[in-house]
């Protein structure tokens, strides 16, 4: 009787998704550089970690390059992912009608999940053109942590400098909200006039 053999697989060592001064996205602090790899000890055990600088917080990080998938660490945004985020940009805002507390925590999330596209999301739903009512400081400060993040990396991903990024975005959004602006004033010129001639059928 043949009797089965049993592979065993040995453990792989965890594979460098990451290289030294390459960009990426760490979902709670945004844009960051990879300095370098190194071997650390902590807790007595030996553990290889990427160290990630933030310029803009002007921190440090240091994760396990075991843990950096589980972590949310990423590489940057493709083009694909980048033209989808302007398309985002473009679309009507969606604001829900439930409590603004609970919009918040939804905001809030939707920064800290590191996805561009939910990002992007945030920014076009919390931007105010001058015709509109102000935001509160909340909206604001929401706003401002969304709009940054996506600057960051819009800006890590054509290679261009943050105020370029920053016009491109604010650019967008002003075009999108004029259009949306003159397409609402048209249709409301169109109902009007239907309804003159309604009345004048009837009278």
């Amino acid at each position: 009787m043949a009797t089965k053999k049993t592979a065993t697989k040995k453990k792989k060592a965890p594979k460098k998704v990451f290289k030294p001064n390459q960009h990426i996205v760490y979902p709670a602090h945004g844009v960051g550089i990879v300095t370098s790899i190194d071997q650390e000890v902590i807790a007595g055990f030996d553990i290889e970690v990427y160290v990630v600088h933030f310029e803009q917080d002007k921190m440090t990080l240091r994760v396990p390059t075991a843990k950096a998938d589980t972590s949310g660490m990423r590489a940057l945004s493709g083009e694909l992912t980048l033209k989808d985020a302007f398309t985002t940009l473009k679309g009507r805002a969606r604001i829900k009608r439930t409590m603004w507390s609970r919009r918040a925590q939804e905001y809030e999330a939707k920064i800290n999940s590191g996805d561009l596209i939910l990002v992007s999301e945030v920014v076009r739903d919390l931007h105010r053109t001058d015709a509109q009512p102000e935001q509160s400081y909340s909206e604001r400060q929401l706003y401002e942590r969304a709009i940054d993040r996506m600057v960051r990396e819009v800006a890590s991903i054509r290679k261009e400098s943050h105020d370029a990024a920053l016009e491109s975005v604010l650019d967008t959004l002003a075009k999108a909200r004029s259009r949306q602006a003159a397409k609402a004033e048209k249709e409301a010129a169109a109902n009007a006039e239907a309804e003159g001639k309604d009345g004048e059928a009837a009278a």
